[in-house]
């Protein structure tokens, strides 16, 4: 059987490169050689390289995170190139990268996410009026750039001489920023799997260790700082409702292939309340990301996964 060549596109220029190149190193050992002739391409110096291959190349695997890589212009390329992919389009990904806009469209889907405002800059500041629509200090806020991946530039503020120091923190990673309304409860996150037909993954439980009071850059990717539990502790009926939630806003995001969505199961005492925090396009693809974590739960191992994905890529 001829084998597919594939291009393996990693690294990349964004804050997380790190990520992207480990990611990169354990999807190409996971790949089977027998199936696959693979050529890697690192992103921040290769792009014309992959210019000059395209033609011989059957399909890409994205493996690339935030800027340049998840949010469609790498996706612009490849559509360019006539090369297939297993991500979301230029749109979806351009979508989904932008908190503001994918919380404007889960409104619009009717999917629950945190109230919020969003500063076009340092001038938009009104402390007034974020005291008066949150509550603030007497309810926390969440602040973070628009446009950021790993929660880089992202804040948790409970103190009223804190907000600006993290409103400039989060404008030194984009011009656009966002404020919201803090929920404190069990974090989870749902995969979603397909083109036409979609299927929700296992959902994990996300415990950040001592020391972590979110699910920040450090807590995602240092050994042992979070404890992952797959399948989540939560009973059958949250369960469903979380894996709807996950294909609506796959949906909602006009997504492909793939995705993953972070809610937070608020439980108030009187009932469980859910809401979507945000939806990722390429979810971290180490053999331990919580995206693999959940598909082996459901039954892929990490290169049946991979094959998946490259299978949906070309089915498109």
């Amino acid at each position: 059987m001829k084998k597919i060549n594939l291009a393996l596109l990693f690294g990349g220029i964004s804050s997380e490169r790190e990520v992207s190149l480990k990611s990169g190193d354990e999807v190409y050992n996971a790949l089977d050689k027998t199936k696959y002739e693979i050529s890697r391409y690192d992103t921040k110096t290769d792009i014309k390289t992959l210019v000059n291959d395209a033609e011989n190349i059957d399909v890409a695997l994205i493996i690339l995170h935030g800027p340049y890589g998840e949010d469609g212009t790498v996706q612009g390329l490849l559509d360019l190139l006539d090369i297939p992919y297993q991500s979301a389009g230029v749109l979806g990904n351009a979508i989904a990268m932008n908190k503001l806009v994918s919380k404007r469209l889960y409104n619009q889907a009717k999917i629950p996410t945190p109230d919020y405002i969003a500063l076009l800059s340092e001038k938009d500041i009104d402390l007034s009026t974020i005291k008066e629509q949150f509550g603030f200090p007497r309810n926390p806020l969440v602040v973070k750039p628009v446009c950021a991946g790993s929660s880089v530039g992202m804040s948790i503020v409970k103190k009223e001489e804190d907000l600006i120091p993290a409103i400039k923190t989060a404008f030194d990673h984009y011009d656009t920023v966002l404020i919201e309304a803090y929920i404190k409860g069990i974090e989870l996150t749902c995969g979603v799997l397909g083109n036409k037909e979609l299927e929700a993954l296992p959902v994990i439980e996300i415990v950040p260790g001592e020391g972590y009071e979110f699910f920040n850059y450090e807590a995602k990717y240092v050994v042992g700082a979070t404890n992952e539990i797959c399948p989540a502790r939560i009973d059958e009926k949250i369960t469903k409702e979380v894996q709807r939630l996950a294909v609506e806003a796959h949906k909602a995001l006009f997504l492909k292939g793939y995705s993953r969505t972070d809610l937070i199961l608020l439980d108030n005492g009187t009932k469980n309340e859910l809401f979507v925090l945000e939806t990722n396009t390429i979810p971290g693809m180490t053999a331990t990301s919580l995206y693999p974590q959940q598909a082996n739960v459901a039954g892929y191992s990490f290169p049946v996964l991979l094959d998946k994905l490259i299978e949906l890529a070309m089915e498109k």
